[in-house]
């Protein structure tokens, strides 16, 4: 089964897009991880959102506030001596995202919006080294129980897709039907959205987690991953090359 390495000397800048339910608990893993590999690192904690005291049952924040200030505040004293956190309140645009993803940076992308996974996915094509991790799950709505969730890992090496990009397995992300967060009246519509789970969000970051550690090992072998924690089930859905994983079927 093929495998694919991280691309060397990228242990240098991340971008962490979205720091909600899933984005949070990214940032707090791959930071002490970062920590441990005793090289200088740089993290970019991209968003323009606030975090609000109603998002308390399935966030964990120290208080209100940005929620890219916040983070940095919490994180920065711990690991600040080898880990820089650049907090970037702001949402991602087509205009910034030139500046904000650059050549060989790592992005893990998990925004609660499809409007800003086809634009990072965009950026990210329009690059010749990039690794980009993106993970979602279902909101508690109609006949989703919320325990759904689902990573895929996009690398492009040399101007060469390693994987397929998102939105060739994600019509969600290849055809959003949401509007971008700076658009007038978004905020509303996130707050009327599906509820989300604490457990599910977790469950998420680890995998995406776990996507970035088997990339940097050398070991990754799928490009899309799916999850449901009410069945108890994590498995590759897509072998890299999108050829069936041969192993575990697909959480759902």
């Amino acid at each position: 089964m093929a495998k694919v390495r991280g691309v060397r000397g990228s242990d240098g800048r991340y971008v962490l897009i979205g720091l909600g339910g899933i984005g949070s608990n990214v940032l707090r893993g791959l930071v002490p991880f970062l920590y441990s590999v005793g090289r200088p690192a740089t993290v970019l904690a991209v968003d323009g959102d606030a975090f609000e005291e109603r998002n308390r049952g399935r966030m964990i924040f120290p208080r209100p506030g940005p929620k890219a200030n916040v983070l940095a505040e919490e994180l920065g004293p711990l690991y600040g001596d080898r880990v820089t956190i650049l907090p970037v309140p702001r949402y991602v645009t087509a205009r910034n995202a030139v500046g904000l993803i650059a050549e060989r940076d790592v992005v893990f992308c998990q925004p609660d919006n499809h409007f800003t996974r086809r634009l990072v996915e965009r950026r990210c094509r329009r690059l010749r080294d990039v690794t980009l991790i993106t993970g979602g799950n279902d909101g508690v709505e109609d006949d989703k129980a919320g325990t759904y969730g689902s990573v895929h890992v996009y690398i492009r090496t040399r101007g060469r897709d390693v994987t397929a990009p998102p939105s060739r397995h994600h019509p969600e992300i290849g055809r959003p039907k949401d509007r971008p967060p700076t658009a007038r009246g978004c905020s509303a519509a996130v707050a009327a959205g599906a509820a989300q789970l604490l457990v599910t969000n977790l469950a998420v970051a680890s995998a995406m987690l776990g996507a970035f550690h088997a990339w940097r090992s050398g070991g990754l072998t799928y490009e899309d991953l799916a999850l449901d924690v009410l069945l108890g089930r994590m498995a590759p859905v897509r072998a890299i090359g999108g050829r069936p994983p041969g192993v575990a079927a697909a959480a759902r």
